[in-house]
């Protein structure tokens, strides 16, 4: 995580600044200014577009019943472009133009979508206490599973039912009483 925040902080600035200057000095410093202001406002106006197709794209699978999963991470991943295009500089330009660009961001938004069910799969998967068996060990040690679960435990103690509250008609208590039976015992 240090090394992460050292390379956003401290490197991409440095690198910013490096292409700055090497492009003022070609161009002249109005031109970089001008230059650096245009993409800003070119990249905003991109997302926008962008952010409201893949909006588009949300209500349309909602409205089919699907879950916009992909749809979602395109949107996260269009909010990081339009931030990376508001930062003064060149790199983070050509990084929210990448991020921007439907060619580019739908094939990462896969990918990333993917990665994120297989770690919330995993995730539910041991929080939910299928990751031990009954003594707390490892389900994927040969010793202690339950071979009836791949998971190591027994799984078929579940049962599903609704109840209903029935007042006794015979009960000549306030009804206030009946419902709290639970709650005062000496009522």
């Amino acid at each position: 995580m240090f090394f992460i925040l050292l390379i956003i902080f401290v490197l991409v600035p440095v690198l910013e600044l490096n292409v700055l200057i090497r492009v003022g000095e070609s161009l002249g410093s109005w031109n970089t200014v001008g230059l650096v202001i245009f993409t800003a406002v070119v990249g905003v106006s991109l997302v926008r577009s962008q952010g409201i197709s893949t909006l588009m794209q949300v209500q349309k699978k909602l409205a089919e019943g699907q879950a916009p999963g992909q749809e979602i991470v395109e949107g996260m991943m269009l909010a990081m472009a339009g931030l990376l295009l508001l930062i003064p500089g060149f790199v983070t330009d050509f990084i929210g133009l990448l991020l921007l660009t439907p060619f580019t961001r739908k094939p990462v938004a896969k990918v990333l979508y993917k990665r994120m069910q297989i770690k919330v799969a995993n995730q539910n998967h041991f929080q939910a206490g299928f990751g031990q068996g009954p003594f707390g060990q490892d389900p994927r040690s040969p010793f202690g599973q339950d071979p009836r679960s791949p998971f190591g435990q027994d799984q078929g103690n579940t049962f599903d039912g609704d109840y209903e509250h029935k007042v006794d008609p015979s009960d000549k208590r306030p009804e206030s009483h009946q419902l709290d039976d639970k709650q005062d015992p000496k009522a």
